[in-house]
């Protein structure tokens, strides 16, 4: 039998279930009030069916616990080269991305234990691999309503000090309580200095326009559906200036997705400011987020967010409705947005903003994510549409044809 472990929520909710991946720790091993990205955070539901490898392995997933509503999770296993990490470099030019496996920790109703396809490995070892611990066998629909109703919350995957413990002790649960009352929230928290690239770094293509892009943690797929665009992708730190990027030329700019409160960024949002403009700017989740801030709008925590591949966005200009991937827990409050900037789009379910555009300061965004991975196909024209603003550019296929293949 598989050695029994708890999810511990702030609210004093525990969760009974069965380890696997990486061995849960024991309360009295963990330092309250420590930043630590196993075991702890904030936990979100997520909707989709498939697609478990690079959810897990999303830089915008950094501190949280994730809940799968789909009940049967594992069933083809893992393959390093599904990862959507990015491959960030240090300042050495040596490979910095330590930790790639992103979330916090894995929560599912049913673990597939079975074989996988030859050249896989079982989502237990892949977890375990990357010290990530996760829980099976508790009731993720119960879980999933308490989230909805009452808003994502805090919490803790641990196991009992005592083996062959039916439950928590009092001293434990209470233990687990002051750590994570401790433990730093969402909210005023900034995430993108454990993500992304501490170097630029080239990623080369026939032809096209250079697109500089500002790495909070970009997802893989984004810079592939540039490069099958015939773009030269050239990734900067989330620390580099205007200056810096603006210096090389590039013909566009991408302000990429990432983990975190995007209020707390002003150091990415003055740069932003300097870019707009002066090059044509375009921005996903994280990004959508700073370029709003950057041109005086603010952003606001969502009750519970949104998390999976079956989100409903309305495109505002052609009152088209398509099924996107989404991962964001902080939205635009539309009505700061000021009067140059137009809405793009907006979701169909709760009508919360979900892009902007300015054709006359060339800024365009979009909340969810096109490049999916995973996710529909519905939104990859999108990046199309951004570079046909750019002068010169000429499409090698047209509009929406590009297509990342899933190996499932």
């Amino acid at each position: 039998m598989n050695e029994r472990t708890y999810l511990l929520l702030e609210d004093g909710t525990v969760y009974t279930g069965e380890a696997f991946g990486y061995p849960a720790p024991l309360v009295g091993d963990l330092d309250k009030g420590i930043l630590r990205f196993s075991a702890v955070g904030e936990v979100v539901f997520n909707t989709a069916m498939s697609g478990y490898h690079e959810v897990l392995t999303d830089p915008s997933y950094t501190g949280q616990l994730i809940t799968m509503t789909y009940p049967h999770i594992g069933n083809y296993g893992a393959q390093g080269d599904w990862n959507e990490s990015s491959r960030a470099i240090d300042d050495r030019g040596a490979s910095c991305d330590t930790r790639p496996v992103k979330a916090a920790g894995f929560i599912v109703r049913s673990l597939y234990r079975g074989p996988v396809p030859k050249g896989r490995i079982t989502l237990d070892a892949f977890l375990n691999q990357h010290g990530i611990p996760g829980i099976s066998g508790i009731d993720t629909r119960e879980l999933t309503l308490a989230l909805r109703d009452g808003g994502s919350q805090k919490g803790l995957i641990l196991r009992s000090g005592d083996p062959q413990a039916s439950e928590l002790s009092d001293q434990e649960k209470q233990a687990g309580m002051e750590y994570l009352k401790a433990y730093p929230a969402m909210e005023g928290l900034n995430l993108v200095p454990e993500v992304g690239t501490r170097a630029v770094v080239e990623n080369p293509a026939q032809g096209g326009p250079t697109i500089a892009l500002l790495d909070c943690g970009v997802k893989a797929n984004i810079v592939r559906e540039f490069n099958k665009l015939g773009c030269r992708v050239v990734s900067y730190p989330a620390t580099a200036s205007a200056e810096e990027i603006l210096s090389q030329k590039p013909q566009g700019v991408m302000i990429s997705n990432g983990p975190g409160d995007p209020a707390t960024l002003d150091q990415q949002i003055q740069t932003i400011k300097k870019l707009i403009g002066r090059v044509p700017v375009f921005g996903i989740c994280l990004g959508h987020q700073l370029i709003a801030q950057a041109v005086g709008a603010k952003t606001y925590k969502m009750k519970f967010g949104h998390h999976g591949i079956n989100h409903p966005v309305r495109d505002e200009r052609t009152k088209k409705v398509f099924v996107t991937s989404q991962n964001h827990g902080f939205a635009v409050d539309e009505a700061s947005l000021p009067d140059t900037v137009k809405v793009w789009f907006r979701n169909a379910n709760d009508h919360s903003n979900e892009g902007i555009y300015s054709d006359e300061l060339r800024i365009y965004s979009a909340q969810f994510h096109p490049e999916s991975a995973p996710g529909p196909y519905d939104s990859l024209w999108i990046f199309e549409a951004f570079l046909q603003g750019i002068p010169g550019y000429s499409p090698s296929k047209p509009a929406g044809t590009s297509k990342t293949k899933e190996n499932r």
